[in-house]
């Protein structure tokens, strides 16, 4: 049976409980468990898919075509088990399903109540599909007080209270801050957040102390003292200079050991951490550097793009260097600002984004690049604008554009309205509810036999990962591979294009899909690998 973790967070947002379930999750994989990572996230959106990247940031996309936290991405990252639908839930999906069923009458005519009705719901995403795992790692999103995220802490509270004992291990993750002016670290914020969570019926096993600094051995036994933990359960969470150091760092801190003390576990295998260590080297000890200007539309919050900066790090690991990223915001590209932001750049992408705003300035991008020979590399709308780029500057259709963008130009780029997945006809139309009505998840896909796609996949057909409701139109195709731009990739039944790439250019790549997805610390994308690659090699020609 497995066991569970729950790992809750106070005083602030963004402290970091998803890498630290993430991390937490990869050491007791060194140790040989099998894990899974959850996470249950308060706010009502039925799912982030329709959400700005500039408030929540990233969308991270599973195989099976969910449209999750960012979170996700960080224990897929870590530990390399594969997100699913039933590993992201919010109050939004609970309370959808909990309607529905009222609706059905499902529930006898029952007053439908937040006890039982909407933890015994929680509940049930808590447990579901969990007979053959080891440790079930559930963070809860938001910090102990909010009001949303009650259901979430009482029915956390309930699995406690009816799993057999030791099979459930509370960790909650808090900020100690350093005043400036009185010179002090400051307790006061996790007392009173571990107060705020006794007070609804959980008391911590394990205290994770995030601070900027070394942290006093008499505040940490302050801190245990006050929070009714043992002296070894408060751990410091200092910052560090990767997230990729952060298993190391947390296993030199004891996480992993008082964990497994705290389930009672004493006969656990040593860790292996090897991998992690070289990992740690590579990122600390660079052989060189290069730059990617990242032409993006929400380049005010970088999270918006957590997955592609985290597959530069894999991508530099892979070839010994560090990546500098310039982000460069593709409005400042548009009008009569010019392309002076792009210079001294080794290699320029414009990745995923939806809507009007910036599009100009991103074909802007992506001419520069083409003309200067730049490698480019583009995903999902990248991909897009590369095509009605080469469409207005090569075959002269000067109103090429994207039916997104404006109905009445030439649609180079038109509203996907039928696909198959998984066998089954999936259709949409022009009215459909943006909520989870993209073509998404993991799709095939065929390369062309001696294009640089099946160069550098070394492999004829592959499995990418997609969330998108445009396509290129194919009608268009011929007469764009004679400018050059070459169709190397195509859906199994040849009707959707997948991938494109010039012939008479150094690196010239643009995706449907978004690789960034499936790229890891310790098996980087092959396309992100090859793209820093042919930077390194621009670097040498500059």
């Amino acid at each position: 049976m497995a066991q569970f973790i729950f790992i809750t967070g106070g005083v602030v947002s963004s402290l970091g409980k998803g890498i630290a379930s993430a991390a937490l999750g990869a050491l007791l994989q060194a140790r040989g468990y099998s894990v899974r990572l959850r996470k249950l996230d308060p706010y009502l959106n039925v799912d982030p898919g329709t959400m700005s990247p500039i408030q929540h940031g990233e969308v991270f996309v599973t195989d099976d075509g969910a449209e999750t936290d960012l979170d996700l991405g960080h224990y897929e990252r870590f530990t390399g088990v594969p997100g699913m639908q039933s590993d992201n839930v919010t109050s939004g999906r609970i309370y959808k399903t909990i309607l529905e069923k009222e609706r059905r009458g499902d529930y006898l005519g029952a007053t439908v109540q937040v006890i039982p009705h909407v933890t015994d719901a929680i509940k049930d995403f808590i447990l579901a599909d969990t007979e053959d795992l080891d440790f079930v790692l559930c963070e809860i999103g938001g910090t102990v007080g909010d009001i949303e995220a009650l259901p979430f802490f009482e029915a956390i509270r309930q699995v406690s209270q009816q799993l057999p004992r030791h099979s459930t291990v509370f960790i909650h993750l808090t900020l100690v801050p350093f005043i400036p002016s009185a010179g002090e670290l400051k307790t006061k914020p996790t007392q009173h957040s571990v107060k705020e969570l006794r007070s609804i019926g959980i008391q911590p096993d394990i205290l994770m102390c995030r601070c900027d600094r070394e942290i006093p051995e008499n505040e940490l036994k302050k801190i245990a003292r006050f929070c009714n933990v043992r002296d070894s359960a408060v751990i410091p969470a200092l910052d560090v200079a990767s997230i990729y150091d952060v298993p190391v760092a947390y296993h030199g801190e004891g996480l992993d050991r008082e964990l497994l003390n705290a389930f009672g576990i004493n006969n656990a295998p040593a860790p292996d951490l090897e991998k992690w260590e070289r990992v740690s080297r590579r990122i600390d000890a660079p052989e060189g550097e290069v730059s990617v200007a990242v032409v993006g539309k929400y380049t005010e919050l970088q999270d918006a793009y957590k997955s592609i900066m985290e597959s530069f790090v894999h991508a530099g690991i892979a070839n010994r260097v560090k990546v500098n990223i310039k982000w460069v915001d593709a409005d400042d590209l548009s009008g009569n600002k010019g392309t002076d932001a792009l210079r001294r750049v080794d290699a320029i992408m414009v990745p995923g984004g939806f809507g009007k705003r910036g599009s100009e300035g991103k074909i802007r991008a992506i001419q520069y690049a083409r003309e200067q020979s730049i490698p480019y590399f583009g995903i999902c709308f990248g991909m897009q604008m590369a095509v009605v780029e080469a469409a207005r500057n090569l075959l002269g259709i000067k109103d090429a554009i994207s039916t997104e963008l404006d109905e009445k130009g030439a649609p180079l780029i038109g509203l996907m309205t039928e696909w198959m997945k998984g066998g089954e006809l999936k259709k949409r139309g022009i009215d459909t509810a943006l909520g989870g009505t993209m073509r998404l998840g993991a799709y095939d896909a065929v390369l062309k036999q001696g294009s640089r796609a099946a160069e550098i996949y070394g492999k004829d057909v592959i499995s990418e990962r997609h969330r998108h409701r445009y396509e290129v139109n194919m009608h268009y195709r011929k007469d764009l591979e004679k400018a050059g731009l070459v169709f190397s990739g195509v859906s199994p039944d040849g009707l959707l294009p997948e991938i494109v790439e010039r012939t008479d250019h150094p690196w010239f790549v643009a995706v449907q899909f978004h690789p960034e997805f499936k790229s890891r610390p310790f098996d980087p994308h092959p396309l992100f690998a090859s793209f820093i690659a042919a930077a390194i090699e621009q670097g040498r020609l500059v």
